[in-house]
């Protein structure tokens, strides 16, 4: 039987989305006689603006600030509609007793293929084959020479779950694969664990998993980009600000770098019209890693659920500032 909460009709603001219309998350929060808010964009004067009646806050990749979490004086809930939690104030909501939610493994399978996907494409030339056919060239040797997948070395910097998810992708292929994460703790994955450095000089490819945090703001700078080699590929599907992007354009320009695939940006969306995005060295792709039919509503649901359990005086999965409930 769903309690319904004490105040209603309920509020909850959906910031901002990657897909087409709310419909499931305006099923599930009706339940409990939620209504769901959009606003008009999803700057932080947007979204100031259309606090100060909401229970609960959605958000995607918008960013709540500790402006916006004291714009909402009936707040009780923020989800993110995803892993990260960059975009969020968390320590705000904290001291305001605010659950704080995500949804840390919903798309592991997707982005780990993404990940492994962008991998192939800079092993087997397929974009680059593909680009040239296009424009009426067909030669095999066009481009960098290719090397047999099985000799080479992927480096995973960061053993989250999207990494140890890989791990036995890039094994099944013949790759070596070695990791770095400051702990040291290979997760079970039987990886190598080697240094920063390390990782760098001796990876092929060079693939980040590591949240976005101060102490990994602009992890790859012109110093860890001047370690790698100069046939190496980084890869990117965690963070944007993980990347000094003119340190990156820098070493493709230059070419000290093979090349750089990459899914997230800093800023997002990016400038197309930066030379390091029009440069045929770089693959991009939208922000799409974690998109599937079936991860999209597995997210959709589980993050409107949360809400529910919050709304409803319940304690959700997977809180980001569990100690809002020890006083609870």
């Amino acid at each position: 039987m769903v309690v319904r909460p004490e105040r209603s009709p309920l509020q909850v603001l959906i910031t901002d989305r990657a897909w087409a219309d709310v419909r499931i998350e305006r099923e599930i929060l009706a339940e409990i006689g939620a209504e769901v808010i959009e606003p008009p964009a999803s700057d932080e004067a947007s979204l100031i603006a259309a606090a100060a009646s909401v229970d609960a806050i959605a958000t995607c990749w918008a960013p709540v600030t500790a402006a916006v979490i004291a714009a909402a004086p009936h707040l009780r809930a923020i989800a993110r509609f995803g892993i990260g939690l960059d975009n969020i104030a968390v320590e705000a909501a904290t001291a305001r007793g605010i659950p704080v939610t995500r949804v840390p493994d919903y798309c592991v399978d997707e982005v780990s293929d993404h990940a492994l996907a962008l991998v192939l494409t800079f092993a087997r030339k397929t974009a680059f084959y593909d680009r040239l056919a296009k424009r009426g060239r067909y030669e095999l040797a066009a481009g960098p020479p290719l090397r047999r997948l099985s000799r080479q070395t992927l480096g995973l910097v960061g053993l989250g779950r999207i990494a140890r998810a890989l791990v036995p992708k890039a094994r099944a292929l013949g790759m070596q694969v070695i990791a770095h994460t400051p702990s040291g703790d290979a997760c079970g994955t039987g990886c190598e664990m080697v240094g920063f450095e390390d990782l760098l000089a001796r990876s092929d490819f060079v693939s980040l998993h590591a949240p976005l945090c101060d102490s990994t703001r602009r992890l790859v700078d012109d110093h860890a980009l001047s370690r790698m080699k100069p046939t190496a590929v980084l890869i990117n599907t965690s963070r944007g600000g993980l990347v000094d992007t003119e340190a990156l354009w820098r070493a493709i320009e230059a070419g000290r770098l093979a090349g750089a695939a990459l899914d997230v940006f800093d800023p997002e969306p990016p400038d197309l019209d930066h030379p390091l995005y029009r440069d045929e060295r770089v693959l991009v792709t939208p922000h799409a890693a974690f998109l599937s039919e079936e991860s999209l509503v597995e997210l959709r649901t589980r993050t409107a659920r949360s809400l529910v359990e919050v709304l409803c005086g319940r304690r959700p999965e997977h809180v980001a500032n569990p100690q809002v409930y020890q006083s609870k």
